[in-house]
């Protein structure tokens, strides 16, 4: 991957708070494979110390072990620190139900401490993970960033409200901020595991142990599957651009295609055959739909393209490719 004005990171610190995490640790790892300095502020709740393992002994790498809902912890992080990546957040939409206290306190107390503490030192620029979940129960295709619904789960209203507190903090403190609405993230070191683990690397674990995955409903329902490559892009690109006019605003973050869970387990079922022949004769399964679902999720990505240059490099089928792969060297 190459982007465009990582000199201006240069001799810069950035902070990535959720480092440890699935899109923390590889925006990390892109950082500091360009000579960047990095500080990774986690309080390993969701995030791995695996995945932050290859940079401990990194000379331009901090690790903080803290928590966002700590103001102090905040603080301590954006000590000397010129770009925020914020990253930590209390994810799925099923958590969210079960347990929306936490869930508010994480990712809507846990980000104003995280814009004051940016605030209060004056970091050039806020980048933050915003979601698609804001679209809520707008049902038009594709999803453009100005026209929203109503928010379907707890989970959904804590990143509304993200973009409205950082929207707050560049009209009264003239923070300079961008939101990225990140869709159905895949990729390397995204967790199989738990209650709440996400549809891909859930299923890849499931058919390598031979397992019958179960869709929710009938498999109709689609969403717009992005590669953690190209979420890497977006983030640089809202880190690095000189455009004023990007500023202060919110992007999706997608590939601009849908692909329903049945096309996505068939997928899934032929690439990882190229392993495992015995994959391709496993049974799919079918339950019912969650609660808090969206039927169908694609983004509209002409904004990105047009203020912020981004061309993502990767569709569904090459992200797969990749992502089964690294699972299949990983997980065995």
């Amino acid at each position: 991957m190459a982007y465009q004005r990582l000199d201006i990171l240069k001799g810069k610190q950035v902070l990535v708070t959720g480092g440890a995490g699935f899109i923390g640790s590889n925006l990390c790892e892109y950082l500091l494979s360009h000579g960047i300095s990095v500080v990774c502020l986690d309080n390993f709740s969701t995030g791995k110390r695996e995945n932050i393992a290859p940079f401990i002994n990194d000379d331009n790498f901090t690790l903080i072990e803290g928590d966002i809902r700590n103001i102090e912890d905040c603080r301590k992080s954006c000590k000397n620190v010129d770009y925020v990546l914020h990253q930590a957040a209390l994810g799925s939409v099923p958590r969210s139900i079960k347990d929306p206290i936490t869930t508010n306190d994480v990712n809507v107390s846990g980000f104003l401490n995280m814009l004051v503490a940016a605030k209060e030192v004056g970091v050039k620029r806020f980048i933050y993970a915003a979601s698609s979940s804001t679209y809520g129960d707008h049902q038009a295709l594709p999803k453009v960033e100005d026209t929203i619904g109503k928010p379907l789960s707890p989970y959904a209203i804590t990143k509304y409200v993200n973009e409205l507190y950082a929207d707050v903090f560049h009209s009264v403190y003239n923070l300079d901020t961008i939101g990225l609405r990140y869709f159905n993230v895949f990729g390397r070191r995204q967790d199989p595991e738990g209650d709440y683990a996400a549809v891909i690397p859930k299923f890849v674990k499931q058919f390598m142990k031979h397992e019958s995955p179960i869709i929710n409903g009938d498999g109709s329902y689609s969403r717009d599957f992005t590669y953690i490559d190209n979420v890497v892009q977006m983030n640089i690109n809202a880190l690095t651009t000189t455009n004023t006019e990007a500023l202060n605003t919110v992007y999706n973050v997608a590939h601009g295609e849908r692909t329903t869970l049945l096309e996505l387990t068939i997928l899934l079922k032929e690439y990882l055959s190229e392993f495992d022949s015995a994959i391709k004769d496993i049974e799919i399964k079918h339950g019912g739909n969650r609660i808090g679902d969206i039927p169908h999720s694609m983004a509209s990505i002409d904004k990105a393209k047009q203020l912020l240059n981004y061309n993502p490099e990767y569709n569904i089928s090459k992200g797969l490719k990749e992502a089964i792969k690294w699972y299949w060297e990983n997980l065995k």
